[in-house]
């Protein structure tokens, strides 16, 4: 209350701040506070325009086929969003594409433990776990794959993924 009254004061006593004096405080703080809530956006809005540009340059350095540009751009990406599932997996496809395997395989486990329905990632995982010659754990992980399609009604997906295992069963007992 004593901070409003020596304001005032100096309200009375200058002319520049004649005109706030004018002004109850109640929109003095509504101004303060849509201006701040302005300030934040604008941050948030640039912060995505930087994280989705990066994102699209990764994805552009991915389809040129340079896979260490790619791998680099998305954990940047990563260090802006790490919480993007997307970037996530896109980061073990170019890391798979250079051969870092067990890179690539901590990516996709990283997806499934936090989103554990999205297929995309068992899918990818088990392609990993073929090349390291796990096949036991790749089986597991596309049946898992295969109920994830049935429980999101998608048998057509489901199928394709059980034609696959038997094939992968035959080439195990021949």
């Amino acid at each position: 209350m004593l901070s409003i009254k020596i304001y005032l004061l100096l309200a009375q006593n200058n002319p520049e701040f004649q005109i706030l004096s004018d002004v109850p405080f109640g929109n003095i703080l509504a101004i303060a506070t849509v201006i701040s809530s302005i300030a934040i956006l604008i941050y948030f809005a640039w912060k995505t325009l930087r994280t989705s540009n990066a994102f699209q340059k990764g994805v552009t350095l991915y389809q040129q086929e340079d896979y260490k540009g790619a791998e680099a751009v998305f954990r940047q990406v990563i260090s802006f969003n790490s919480t993007n599932d997307m970037v996530h997996l896109l980061l073990g496809d170019a890391l798979r594409q250079q051969g870092k395997l067990e890179e690539a395989m901590q990516q996709f486990q990283e997806v499934i433990r936090r989103a554990p329905k999205k297929v995309d990632a068992y899918l990818r995982l088990s392609s990993v776990l073929m090349q390291q010659e796990q096949k036991e754990e790749a089986v597991v992980t596309l049946q898992q794959a295969s109920d994830l399609f049935q429980k999101q009604r998608q048998p057509q997906k489901a199928e394709q993924i059980q034609q696959l295992l038997s094939k992968l069963k035959q080439k195990n007992r021949g």
